[in-house]
């Protein structure tokens, strides 16, 4: 997940100063003399078994005099298989915040064990249940798991070190040399290489992707799920009118799920969804820019458009200066039922203890997958892959400093020239996009406009490929949409690794 709100980011810098305070004891041998926990495991898929063992532990990052300055906690499972490891595709996962763990997609989508959602994705009644999970994506590559410094159990040695990695650039070049050691530590570099990451985590991945290219690491596969790479697309600041823009087809998908359009919008979620995209770049667009100077009757009109479009109603638009800020859209939308949608996936909702306040005071689909996640981890650690400490792991916040983004001094963060870049290096390497309908955190259209102004070469636009889910920021939580995430992650491995089969070195 990418960067908090208001009163998530409150939340995490409270907790920050503990957080510190627990890091002073660390001791810094540990990170470079303890060995990995190994285990083995079996899962049946399809009726046919599936050995594989799971190595948990550290990677210590180093600094230029050889000390530990940190160390990064990992979790990697490689399949038994007759496929030699040098043809067998691997992939290196993360997830966001800043300050988010890899569990989401570890125990989401990706690993041989899952939580059990609902099937819509909204939360089950306590205790909570891990499975074996018939989607996994062991099958068709080994995966490492990644948690950046300040989550899980990854920890610099020092608080002031820190501040090293907790940052736009110094998070892509710690990310990166671990994923170099491990293919270094466990003879892995002549595997067929993917990264797969998710909210600020595909930010993190299309760095890295031009990052390494530089340093002799080259992808066959980038999996971006609920992208943001360039963050103009989604901070509404004062002069920056692209987010209400690149918002409002989620809006009207949001609209749609919660039956608030006109009867003929809500026949047909694409075709609807194809109409607020065409009027979102032409006229609304038009009108945004032409700001004070529009007529009166100009800002009727679209008003009245926005309102159809956004389930609101014409006289909120208008109040709120035809811009609809993304949490007050939240909280407006089903204001008349006493209930707010989601944020990361505005088909879940929750009851408020008041109705009157103008944005919401928590979202109810980041409430419906913590708990899950948070207790299922704790206990997963401990009992199935017998990692033992008794350090928080921290899933989402707790544990970092605030967020540097000085590399992106006056100007808003973007990545999304390093993929071109590392696209333009590498033209074999092929990307696959995987975005909501309701995912109101990272809004799928604004990933389309993103990838839209990358300025790469036309030859190169075959190598990315965009799938859309009826679902939200997590799609995978929603049982449909895990199915089909697998289906489509597989074919694209193949696809991505179909050429490289017959030039890889076995040694």
């Amino acid at each position: 997940m990418h960067r908090l709100p208001a009163w998530g980011r409150a939340a995490l810098l409270l907790t920050a100063f503990s957080a510190a305070m627990a890091q002073r004891s660390i001791p810094t041998a540990s990170y470079a003399d303890k060995e990995p926990v190994v285990t083995s495991h079996q899962i049946t898929l399809g009726g046919k078994p599936l050995t594989y063992k799971a190595t948990t532990g550290l990677l210590p990052l180093r600094n230029e005099q050889g000390d530990v300055e940190a160390g990064v906690f990992f979790i990697a499972y490689t399949a038994e298989t007759d496929q030699p490891a040098a043809r067998r595709p691997l992939m290196f996962s993360f997830n966001g915040g800043p300050g988010s763990a890899s569990v989401w997609l570890h125990l989401g989508v990706l690993g041989p064990k899952r939580i059990r959602m609902n099937d819509d994705g909204s939360l089950p009644p306590p205790p909570y249940v891990m499975e074996d999970n018939q989607s996994t994506w062991l099958d068709k590559a080994d995966i490492v798991f990644i948690d950046p410094v300040g989550t899980g159990y990854s920890r610099a040695t020092k608080p002031e070190l820190a501040r090293k990695y907790n940052g736009f650039t110094g998070d892509i070049e710690s990310v990166g040399e671990i994923i170099r050691l491990y293919l270094t530590r466990y003879n892995r570099w002549h595997s067929p290489l993917f990264l797969i990451g998710e909210s600020y985590g595909t930010t993190r991945a299309a760095g890295l992707a031009g990052h390494l290219a530089d340093r002799g690491i080259a992808f066959n596969g980038i999996v971006l799920v609920s992208s943001i790479l360039n963050f103009q697309t989604a901070r509404f600041t004062k002069g920056n009118d692209l987010p209400y823009m690149l918002f409002l087809p989620t809006y009207t998908a949001t609209a749609w799920y919660h039956k608030k359009l006109a009867p003929d919008l809500q026949k047909d979620l694409r075709g609807t969804l194809a109409q607020a995209r065409a009027w979102a770049e032409s006229d609304y667009w038009v009108a945004l820019a032409k700001g004070d100077r529009l007529t009166g009757a100009e800002s009727s009109a679209v008003a009245e458009k926005l309102a159809r479009f956004t389930g609101l109603s014409k006289g909120f638009v208008e109040r709120s200066g035809l811009r609809i800020e993304i949490m007050r859209f939240i909280k407006e939308l089903l204001r008349e039922k006493g209930v707010t949608v989601g944020r990361l996936d505005s088909r879940l909702t929750a009851f408020e203890n008041t109705n009157a306040a103008e944005t919401p005071q928590f979202d109810p689909s980041n409430s419906a997958i913590r708990p899950p996640y948070t207790a299922a981890m704790s206990r997963y650690l401990h009992e199935s892959l017998n990692y033992r400490t008794d350090q928080v792991y921290y899933i989402l916040g707790g544990g970092i400093a605030p967020w540097d983004y000085s590399a992106a001094q006056n100007q808003f963060a973007d990545t999304s020239d390093s993929l071109r870049q590392a696209l333009a290096k590498n033209p074999h390497m092929k990307v696959l996009v995987c975005s909501g309908y309701y995912d109101l955190a990272t809004p799928f259209f604004a990933t389309e406009y993103t990838l839209a102004h990358m300025g790469l070469d036309p030859r190169l636009r075959g190598q990315i490929r965009v799938e859309e889910y009826e679902a939200g920021h997590m799609m995978y939580i929603h049982t449909a949409s895990l199915v089909k995430m697998k289906r489509d992650g597989a074919a694209f491995i193949d696809q991505a690794v179909d050429k490289t089969l017959d030039r890889a070195v076995t040694r």
